[in-house]
């Protein structure tokens, strides 16, 4: 123990990291396993989507919404998506995707519906990134077309 004493204030910036990372990699287990929404991929994405009866939100700007969104999405940006939860409370029981562009975004907007009451919350990782690069799955655009 004296040993261990000793190398800690010899080295107390490593032992400060240790610290930190230590206190970071505790932080992150507790959060995931207390999370109440599950990530998905975008093929188990898929496969819920072909069971019926659910809704998707996409969380990204209006803007990459227009560039790319899977078909049946609603835009929800998640700047605004605290104060839009009244109109999307009819969806409480049922299924929710979330989506964002890159699967960072969506976790935060996971983590709002389901302190909302969401019973069923969802969010797709890797984002539109996954969906359309990785896994090749369609997407839907509304640019319109130059003439």
């Amino acid at each position: 123990m004296e040993r261990y004493l000793e190398f800690a204030l010899n080295h107390y910036i490593l032992s400060l990291a240790l610290l930190v990372v230590s206190y970071l990699l505790v932080q992150d287990l507790i959060e995931t396993a207390f999370k109440k929404f599950k990530s998905i991929s975008p093929l188990q994405a898929v496969a819920k989507i072909n069971q019926g009866d659910i809704a998707v939100i996409d969380v990204q700007e209006a803007a990459g919404f227009k560039k790319k969104h899977i078909e049946q999405a609603v835009n929800v940006p998640l700047t605004t998506l605290a104060t839009q939860l009244p109109s999307l409370a009819e969806n409480k029981t049922k299924p929710v995707l979330v989506v964002c562009e890159t699967g960072s975004h969506s976790a935060t907007a996971g983590r709002l519906l389901t302190k909302a009451g969401f019973e069923q919350v969802f969010v797709i990782t890797g984002g539109m990134q996954a969906w359309e690069n990785d896994y090749k799955l369609p997407i839907k655009s509304t640019k319109k077309a130059n003439a």
